[in-house]
């Protein structure tokens, strides 16, 4: 190694929360640590916003739930977060055609719940199979969580507390056979298949039944999130996340350099040298550290080390849209209210069949119509996103996620014409026209703006777009590569050169584990 300007015990690359999660676990070991960013602020795309040019309001820009950060995270770094639990699980219109009628998935009120059901199928078994099948995923939640934070396992350990808890034949369901059959055996309606089905899609280009089972690791990480499967709503939106964490990590004693591109990195398992472009100054600089953990995608990493042999392709799957709303818009289902039916997840173009529809359509090279998409409503449980003014005059923010949007669309298609494509099925089963309820920015354009998975790879590195920077994998060793290590953290390219970012085993999603991971790795726990 040559000589280096400065030397650190460890330095992160990429300030995302799993960097700075890291750094901070670190820093409290007494580690000297520096975190280096490329953009002007730390994050990454746990982030709020004041998206709309001459509006108040603090969007969650790209990621918008959180489910998966431990409370052994919150509790060790003493993050201090209010994350709040929603009361409706999700709202699903069906009679599109009819009068827009909806099933509605009230958390506090299982009566309700069971009489939606039936208005749906005519009886009450759908409501018995969606009752059983969720109690089996928190069977499972409840076993396999814990352990995202311990040694990666292996399979057969993995296994038997999955069969403990919930049976071999729900770990033949998660673990070893596509998902779609699990929903089918489980659910005989097309509209309730389809919304237990959207978990294993969101961010993840596949189908019901593809062999891959990639859709099955999807699944999993979307209903094991604190043993329980909730997805909680942060108050002060994403950024409050990300800036617990910033804050944590310097009070340990981190420094956290923003404006700072990395450029290079060189580890040979005992020291790492790592150069980086300083925007303020213009200077190249190297810097030497005893590890170094990695925060940004294995594509990245395999670029900073020079190692052209990694060109596996990788595409995301989605299309992020955000709105503000000068009130909530009217339902063409009245039985039910606007502010339930936003509250939770609303689902829209999201019947089984609709779904696989969508997807062939993507995979042939066209826009999904009508294009499936989930929309809901931060600031119903969370005003505080929103300036005093536009709570009192009862602006409303929506986010929505269009599923089986790959990045092989772009640019064929463009931006305008994905969001077109989701807006229409919306637009179906509302009483007004969307756009007479769109707020407007101090220049009179709509507030209204989409991110494609090229926009997100441009913008925040993500490979193709991915939000899990590669296709997920089950938590266990035997899914990982074989230099994860010990806990998952390991590269193929040096001992002491780490992977922390979402990429890792047991990534992807708001959660901190990778992380956390990395940091006990370099630690020696």
């Amino acid at each position: 190694m040559s000589a280096v300007s400065d030397a650190y015990d460890a330095v992160v690359v990429g300030g995302g929360h799993n960097g700075l999660v890291a750094a901070a676990y670190l820093a409290r070991a007494g580690r000297r640590v520096a975190v280096l960013e490329r953009q002007d602020h730390a994050g990454g795309a746990a982030v709020s916003a004041r998206v709309f040019p001459g509006v108040d309001a603090r969007l969650s820009r790209y990621s918008y739930l959180v489910s998966l950060l431990p409370r052994k995270i919150v509790s060790d770094l003493g993050l201090g977060l209010d994350l709040r639990r929603r009361r409706y699980s999700s709202y699903t219109p069906y009679d599109v055609g009819g009068d827009g009628r909806g099933l509605l998935v009230d958390n506090g009120d299982a009566a309700a719940t069971a009489a939606g059901f039936r208005a749906l199928t005519g009886g009450d078994r759908e409501f018995a199979a969606w009752q059983e099948f969720y109690d089996r995923t928190r069977r499972v939640a409840e076993a396999v969580f814990p352990t995202l934070t311990e040694p990666l396992p292996d399979r057969a350990r993995l296994r038997k507390l999955v069969t403990d808890a919930a049976g071999e034949e729900t770990w033949q369901a998660l673990f070893d056979r596509p998902i779609g059959e699990a929903v089918e055996a489980a659910f005989d309606d097309d509209l309730v298949r389809g919304v237990v089905l959207t978990d294993a899609l969101i961010g993840t280009f596949a189908r019901a039944h593809d062999p891959s089972l990639r859709q099955n690791a999807c699944f999993l990480y979307h209903v094991i999130g604190n043993g329980t499967g909730d997805w909680d709503v942060p108050v002060g939106g994403m950024g409050a996340v990300s800036g617990a964490l910033e804050g944590a990590a310097r009070a340990a004693g981190a420094e956290i350099l923003t404006g700072c591109e990395v450029t290079s990195v060189r580890a040979d398992g005992r020291a790492a040298e790592v150069s980086f472009r300083d925007a303020a100054t213009g200077t190249e600089r190297t810097v030497g550290a005893r590890w170094v953990l990695c925060n940004a995608s294995p594509r990245e990493l395999a670029r900073l080390v020079g190692d052209a042999s990694a060109t596996e392709p990788v595409e995301g799957a989605q299309l992020k849209v955000n709105m503000l709303l000068t009130r909530l818009p009217r339902l063409r289902d009245r039985s039910v209210d606007p502010r339930a039916a936003f509250a939770g997840t609303f689902h829209i173009a999201e019947g089984y069949r609709e779904l696989e529809t969508a997807y062939t359509q993507a995979a042939g090279g066209e826009l999904p119509g009508p294009a499936p998409s989930e929309i809901y409503c931060h600031s119903l449980t969370d005003p505080s996103i929103l300036s005093p003014e536009l709570r009192e005059r009862g602006y409303q923010t929506l986010t929505l996620f269009g599923l089986h949007q790959p990045a092989r669309l772009f640019p064929a298609h463009d931006r305008d014409s994905a969001l077109r494509a989701v807006l229409a099925p919306l637009q179906a089963v509302l009483d007004e026209p969307l756009t007479d309820v769109l707020a407007r920015d101090a220049d009179g354009r709509p507030c209204i703006e989409a991110r494609t998975p090229l926009d997100l790879d441009t913008g925040l590195g993500l490979p193709g777009g991915n939000i899990f920077h590669r296709p997920l994998v089950f938590p266990f060793a035997e899914a990982a590569e074989p230099s994860a290590g010990r806990w998952g953290a390991g590269t193929p390219y040096a001992a002491n050169l780490l992977l922390c970012g979402a990429g890792a085993p047991r990534g992807g999603g708001v959660s901190g584990i990778p992380g956390h991971n990395a940091a006990m790795a370099a630690l020696g726990r």
